[in-house]
């Protein structure tokens, strides 16, 4: 039988978030394996995280109120499969869910990724190593490393054409290609993965602003072991993310935005699409191609809260000479009759 996650950190179902928090502190410095060589330590380290994660966030602790451990087994309400199953009121299909994990770190088992909270986790590292850069988050907080959970708000990447370090010999590493959107928003993403020479289909849960070469741990993904998978972003109809060596990375987002002559000449307000539906933005008179206007805080959302801008380029489509009735053509030509000339200066050849 699962064991009761308020029994694990020792708190009441009514406990506070702070008394939820509190508990949670004092049993990782406890239980921590750099500090408990106990044979039990890890186990229960592992455990506490695994109540921590749940009890800490409001929505799951619903969940877990409501079904018990098993709303965050696989394909449970708390999945992101058991979310899409109940949008759906239907089956999900397409194999084993797993949640994700970021490279670098123990704890965890099938289908669970545990997201301590990086500021107690760095405190608690803190107080057990006394700040001599023992701490697997490193000097501020920051990376992930070798021990203290599993996904944690650092985030381990490597550029696409970095070698994996050796894997562990309960590891599989695999390159996989992601949807742009699913990398952009997050979402569940069916994958083909390879072990053992034999193929199969699983889902992961990929978190908002997955980046090109982000490593990913798919805790037991892989026929019991572990999975780590470099991702690589797939291309969009209208949106880039990133240019050269920096493509399919950060959170700003460029969209070539096509404008009429008019429409850039007098300035209109154009329906522009977004990752979270079309927004309408004003393009001031006289812009010109290759102009950048910005949409503020609508580019990629990731985890840590961070907001990205979506930028338009102008680039002004001018009518087919073929497509215009003989009084557009009289317009256009008076048009260009009263127009100053735009090529000026001593580098260029005086107009006819």
């Amino acid at each position: 039988m699962a064991k009761d996650y308020y029994d694990i950190l020792g708190v009441g179902r009514g406990a506070s978030a702070d008394e939820i928090k509190s508990a949670y502190r004092k049993l990782a410095r406890k239980y921590h394996p750099d500090v408990n060589k106990d044979a039990e330590a890890q186990k229960r380290f592992t455990e506490v995280q695994q109540a921590y994660d749940v009890l800490s966030d409001e929505q799951k602790r619903k969940l877990y109120d409501q079904f018990g451990a098993a709303a965050f087994e696989s394909g449970g309400p708390g999945t992101a499969a058991g979310q899409q199953q109940r949008t759906r009121g239907g089956g999900g299909g397409g194999g084993a869910h797993y949640t994700w994990s970021n490279v670098g770190g123990p704890g965890g088992g099938p289908g669970f990724g545990f997201d301590p909270d990086t500021e107690d986790m760095s405190s608690i590292f803190e107080s057990i190593f006394g700040g001599r850069g023992g701490s697997p988050f490193g000097g501020g907080g920051g990376g992930g490393g070798a021990a203290g959970g599993g996904r944690t708000r650092s985030r381990s990447r490597g550029g696409p054409g970095e070698e994996y370090a050796r894997p562990a010999p309960d590891e599989v590493r695999q390159d996989v290609t992601i949807d742009f959107m699913t990398a952009a928003k997050g979402g569940v993403q069916k994958l083909r993965v390879t072990e053992d020479g034999k193929s199969r289909t699983i889902e992961v849960s990929i978190p908002s602003g997955a980046e090109e070469g982000q490593q990913l741990r798919v805790r037991g993904g892989a026929g019991g072991r572990d999975l780590i998978l470099r991702l690589h972003i797939g291309t969009h109809e209208l949106f880039r993310r990133g240019e050269g060596e920096q493509a399919g990375k950060g959170l700003d987002l460029t969209l070539e935005l096509p404008l009429t002559i008019a429409e850039a000449t007098l300035g209109a307000t154009v329906s522009v699409p977004t990752l979270t539906g079309p927004v309408d933005l004003q393009v001031p008179p006289g812009t010109a191609s290759g102009k950048k206007l910005r949409l503020r805080g609508r580019g990629i959302h990731d985890p840590q809260g961070r907001h990205g801008d979506l930028y338009t380029v102008i680039r002004i489509v001018p009518p087919k000479g073929g497509d215009l009735t003989p009084e557009q053509r009289e317009v256009l030509a008076e048009i260009a009759r009263v127009t100053p000339p735009v090529r000026r200066g001593d580098g260029w050849p005086a107009s006819g």
